[in-house]
This record gives structure tokens, C-alpha cells and sequence, in this order.
């Protein structure tokens, strides 16, 4: 016969047992391929993570939890699972993480896009859309786009007539477009005068560097202290200098027009001013927080536009039956004028139809911003612990051939027949993201490309440099937050209709 203590030592045994079965049970994570010591799975993104991440989830599912150093980040690549974050859970999801970059650029991330979720993020929102993003907004720019592009057509044809190379850098006339259209719209003025548009298009360029530097408290928050003293991050504190330089010249040129009482129109620096250090309003901000707010309508306006409409150019130029197919619908809806008019973009559905595949086969931001979760949760019976990082793969799901018919084929005519749109409610489409965490600018930029491209189509009958051919021509994607065309887009441009040169 088992003596009392053998005996209980066996209950105690099997109820451990139980209580680690049910715990093992309870906190059951999503798959994750193995990994490395302290390093963990960081080795694996590669230099165009979402490309890297896809094959992963490829063979462990669209749902993987990996390490990045002592960072658990739960990886999402189909439709069905960025319902759950974005939809099913998206107040668990709705905040970002903490990155060291970011924070020293954005006046500790008191921007909208990377700003943690709660009352702060909700009233700078609300902000931005009020008086610069909502549709009436988006509306009223509508003159000033048309003048910009007007601009941008005019620009082309004495490129196009002087150009000793026979091509056209459209890389730099796409960037000095979306950046003068988005300096205007934000600050009421042209920077095309005031060399503005050169030196913000290099401080965005600098952005992608200053992300992509190491810190060490990325990777292993408990050694973040290890950054100051290795002196890593040069490049991020250099940038924040020169933005915050920038950002203080402009927001000082509204304040002495202010000061003048020379405003005509108030414009969107103006209604931040308004709010800056007015403890009696409603909601008001510190001059840094007017800045990382200035930050952001500048750096995500400028690159969500220019990389959806730079590859929408070089996707076009490979595909000659769908540039011509394009031009046939523009130039029969607006014959016999000189420019197309925004109003007119309306009824070409097949630009609609060219703009939409491109943002499926190329969306701005491949992997969505990072998303932090809040609380615990649960998707499909895994367990997400708290402070876990969520990479939303949009590139991976707007290429699944479970929702996509060829889905590596440039096809617009796939949304012809089709209702899906990029508004966030078709989880296999989401290059603007979705849910709360939507983003703001979507109206803006999609009003800017149809109308930018309905002309570029219409004006100018395009082809590749002399010699080139389809295959040769470079369409690797650059590393960084937006996936860039790796080399300039480099094309010919044969005036169609007569432009005006004045």
C-alpha cells in the first residue's frame, strides 16, 4: 500500500501536470520557425522584408509569431487574419510600438501615423481631417492639383524637346510634383519659389536612412541605454535637426503673416496655430507636437503619391496594350481639350481599374505600419500577449492566388467586373490599411493620382529609353517603410496634343 506522502506527492504531481496542460493549452502561440539565440528570427527579414516574411508564412502559415532580438512580432499575410487585427480586434490593435528612429524624428511620436493609440491620437485625427484631409477638404484643393499638373505637363514637353539623352528623369518630376502639391495644400504656398520642394524631398529621402538604422534598444529593450553610449542613431538625430530647422523656418513665415494680418485664405499651418499654447481651447498643443504633426502630413503625403504613381508610370510603360488601352478612355472622354479635368476622371472607370491594380500589385507601404497590441487576446485559440508588434503584410495578400486569379500579372481588367475597393472593408485589399488605424490621407492621395495620370496619359504617348526592352528594363523595388522603384524611372515622352508652354 502507497504511504500518505508518496501518495500525496503523486496528487501534487498529476495536479502540476494538469494546471501546466491547461496553462500550455491557455497560452498556446502562433507558429514560429526556429530561430536564433538572442538574435531570434532577425537574420530572416532580409533586405525587402515583405518579400521574406511572404516565403515564411508560405511554409508556416499566415499567422507567425518570430523574434526580432527579444521582440515577439506576430506576422500577418492573409485576408482572413488581417480581419482579426484590423476588424474582429482592432481596438487590441489600434497603437504602435515604441521605436527609437521614429521617436527622435517625431518629438517622441506625437505625430498621428506612429502616435500611440488614445486621447491624444484621436484629437490630432480629428485635427488633420477637419482641416486638411476630410472629402470637402480633398474638394476644395481641387483648382490647385489642376494648376500643379498643368505645371507637371508643361515641364515634360520642354524636357521632352531639349533633352540631349532622349529621355526624362520622371522619378524627379513625379517627386517635385507630389511634393509641391502636398507643400501647398499644407502650407498655403508654392515651394517651387522658395526651393522648398528640393530640400523637403531630401529630408524624406533621409527618413528611409534614419528607419533604417540599428538600435540596439529595437532589439533588446532592456540594453536601449547601450545606444546613447555606442553613439548609434547619427543619421536619425541629424535628420530630426533638419527637419526641426524646416519645420521652424515655415511655421515662423505663417506667424509674421499672422503678425501682418496678410492672410487671405487660412491654410492648415494656420488652424495648427491656432490651437499651439491656447490652454483655453478645447484641444491644444506645444510647438513640438504642431511640428510631428506637420512631420507626418509631409512625409506620408509626399510618399504614398509619388511611389504609387512612379510605379504606376513604369508598369504602364511595360505594358503597352493597357497604355494604350488607358489612352483610348482618356483621350475619348476628353477630346479636344488640353487638359483633363478632375471632374472628368469620374467616368473613366478603367482608370480606376489601372490605379487600383497598381496599388495591389505595388501598395505604398508593404508591410502596414506596425501595430502594438494593448491587452491580451486571442486569434483563431492562439494566445497574443500584451506589447506583441503585429506586421500587417499587405504586398503577401494582395498577391494570395487564394483571392487573386495570377495575381504576379499586371491585369487591371480583374477590377472591372469587380466592386473591391481599397477603402479598407475588403481585407484582401488593404494598401491604405483599415479600421481605426486607417490611413487619414487616402482621399487626397487617390484624387491626386487620377488626375495626375488621366493627364500624363492623355498629353504624352510614352516608351522606353532607345535600345531598351521590357525585359531589361529595372523594376526592383528599394529597401525601406515605402517600397520605392530601386532606379530612377527613366522614360520617353512624345508630346500628343499641343501643350501650353506658358
Amino acid at each position: 500500500m502507497l504511504s500518505s506522502s508518496l501518495l500525496f506527492a503523486l496528487l501534487l504531481l498529476l495536479v502540476l501536470l494538469g494546471t501546466k496542460r491547461a496553462f500550455s493549452k491557455k497560452r498556446r502561440l502562433p507558429p514560429s520557425p526556429p530561430k536564433l539565440p538572442l538574435l531570434g528570427h532577425l537574420l530572416q527579414l532580409g533586405s525587402l522584408p515583405h518579400r521574406s516574411l511572404s516565403a515564411l508564412s508560405e511554409k508556416h502559415g499566415p499567422l507567425m509569431l518570430l523574434h526580432f532580438g527579444h521582440v515577439p512580432t506576430l506576422v500577418v499575410s492573409s485576408a482572413d487574419m488581417a480581419e482579426e487585427v484590423m476588424r474582429t480586434h482592432d481596438t487590441s490593435f489600434a497603437s504602435r510600438p515604441d521605436l527609437k528612429p521614429v521617436r527622435t524624428i517625431l518629438y517622441d511620436t506625437h505625430d498621428v501615423g506612429f502616435a500611440p493609440f488614445g486621447d491624444y491620437w484621436r484629437h490630432t485625427r480629428k485635427l488633420c481631417t477637419i482641416h486638411l484631409l476630410s472629402g470637402k477638404r480633398v474638394k476644395s484643393y481641387r483648382a490647385l492639383r489642376q494648376e500643379e499638373v498643368a505645371f507637371m505637363m508643361q515641364k515634360i514637353s520642354r524636357a521632352s524637346l531639349s533633352s540631349t539623352s532622349g529621355f526624362i528623369d520622371m522619378s524627379k518630376v513625379i517627386n517635385s510634383f507630389v511634393t509641391d502639391i502636398v507643400g501647398r495644400v499644407v502650407s498655403g504656398t508654392s515651394f517651387r519659389a522658395a526651393d522648398r520642394c528640393q530640400l523637403f524631398s531630401k529630408l524624406i529621402d533621409d527618413n528611409g536612412v534614419a528607419f533604417r538604422e540599428l538600435c540596439v534598444g529595437e532589439l533588446f529593450p532592456s540594453l536601449g541605454f547601450l545606444d546613447g553610449i555606442l553613439g548609434l542613431n547619427p543619421t536619425a538625430k541629424k535628420v530630426a535637426k533638419e527637419w526641426d530647422v524646416a519645420l521652424n523656418e515655415m511655421i515662423q513665415d505663417h506667424v509674421e503673416r499672422l503678425n501682418r494680418d496678410e492672410v487671405q485664405e487660412r491654410d492648415f499651418v494656420d488652424e495648427l496655430l491656432d490651437v499651439v499654447d491656447k490652454p483655453e481651447k478645447d484641444f491644444c498643443l506645444t510647438m513640438k507636437q504642431m511640428k510631428a504633426i506637420l512631420w507626418d502630413m509631409f512625409s506620408a503625403g509626399v510618399e504614398a503619391s509619388f511611389t504609387a504613381l512612379e510605379w504606376a508610370m513604369a508598369e504602364l510603360v511595360r505594358h503597352p496594350e493597357t497604355l494604350k488601352k488607358l489612352q483610348d478612355e482618356v483621350r475619348g472622354l476628353a477630346a479636344g481639350k488640353d487638359m483633363v479635368k478632375e471632374d472628368e476622371t469620374h467616368d473613366m472607370v478603367y482608370l480606376k481599374a489601372v490605379l487600383k491594380e497598381v496599388l495591389r500589385v505595388h501598395p505604398p507601404t508593404p508591410l502596414l505600419l506596425p501595430r502594438e497590441s494593448i491587452e491580451d487576446c486571442q486569434i483563431q485559440g492562439y494566445h497574443i500577449p500584451k506589447k506583441t508588434r503585429v506586421l500587417i503584410n499587405a504586398w503577401a495578400i494582395s498577391r494570395d492566388p487564394k483571392h487573386w486569379d495570377a495575381p504576379e500579372e499586371f491585369r487591371p481588367e480583374r477590377f472591372m467586373s469587380s466592386d473591391l475597393d481599397f477603402k479598407g472593408k475588403n481585407f484582401d485589399f488593404t494598401p491604405f490599411g483599415s479600421g481605426r488605424r486607417i490611413c487619414p490621407g487616402m482621399q487626397l492621395a487617390v484624387a491626386t493620382l487620377e488626375v495626375a495620370l488621366a493627364n500624363l496619359v492623355h498629353q504624352f504617348d510614352w516608351e522606353l529609353p532607345l535600345g531598351m526592352t521590357r525585359d531589361e528594363f529595372d523594376m526592383t523595388e528599394s529597401p525601406g517603410l515605402t517600397a520605392r522603384k530601386k532606379e530612377p524611372l527613366h522614360l520617353v515622352a512624345k508630346p500628343w496634343g499641343q501643350i501650353p508652354l506658358e
